[in-house]
């Protein structure tokens, strides 16, 4: 059976980690401070701002955080007015409302960037929930963000696929006994499959995607 599809946002249904780090860069510039793609594959894809927060200013207080987290963000937004998805997501997204599959976005980003993205996407009306991690009393990798969409949608974990594209991520939904597949637009493949994805694709196009969804379909 497949009675709900649960997607990460970032990454997921849209690339949008070369803009983040873009973001990131911008801002820490103004500081004088220099910010890689290797840390940000190690310590921000997929993660909370707490968590980015916390490694970038670690003697610094929460407020600075807040502060900073919302600058970042923002500047994200107004780099990003339009966003494309990933291959395939479209199709995969009608399927799913043809056979009244449940939909819902689980997401560590903050509830105004999932306004936004979506919006930028045109698929607000695709999701009949966007839980994000602010809202909730533990980010991914904590499995509650997933268990929580599940239970939104009246779905067991056993008849649920997951999307993700980060370890944080990939490490909650597997958690939640999530068929979970990833996406390669962030890490490797090794790594995906590291942490524990039961399959790992290059966009919503992959055959072996579509293989497992017309299995589960029966």
């Amino acid at each position: 059976m497949l009675d709900a599809l649960l997607f990460d946002l970032d990454g997921t249904l849209t690339a949008t980690d070369e803009l983040h780090l873009l973001a990131l860069q911008q801002l820490l510039e103004e500081e004088g401070r220099l910010f890689t793609r290797q840390e940000f594959d190690l310590h921000v894809s997929g993660r909370a701002n707490a968590d980015l927060c916390r490694y970038l200013f670690p003697d610094r207080d929460i407020g600075y955080h807040q502060l900073f987290s919302d600058r970042k963000e923002q500047r994200f937004r107004d780099l990003s007015p339009t966003l494309e998805p990933i291959p395939g997501l479209l199709r995969l997204l009608q399927l799913a409302q043809s056979r009244e599959i449940g939909r819902v976005v689980v997401t560590n980003a903050p509830r105004a960037n999932a306004d936004h993205m979506l919006g930028a996407l045109g698929l607000v009306e695709h999701f009949a929930h966007v839980l994000v991690a602010e809202e909730l009393e533990r980010a991914k990798p904590d499995p509650l963000p997933y268990l929580t969409g599940l239970d939104r949608l009246g779905a067991k974990a056993e008849n649920a696929l997951a999307f993700e594209d980060s370890v944080p991520g990939l490490t909650a939904a597997v958690k939640a006994g999530i068929f979970t597949v990833a996406l390669t637009t962030g890490q490797s493949r090794e790594t995906l499959l590291a942490a524990g994805a039961h399959l790992v694709i290059d966009n919503f196009d992959d055959p072996q995607l579509w293989q497992v969804i017309e299995q589960r379909l029966g």
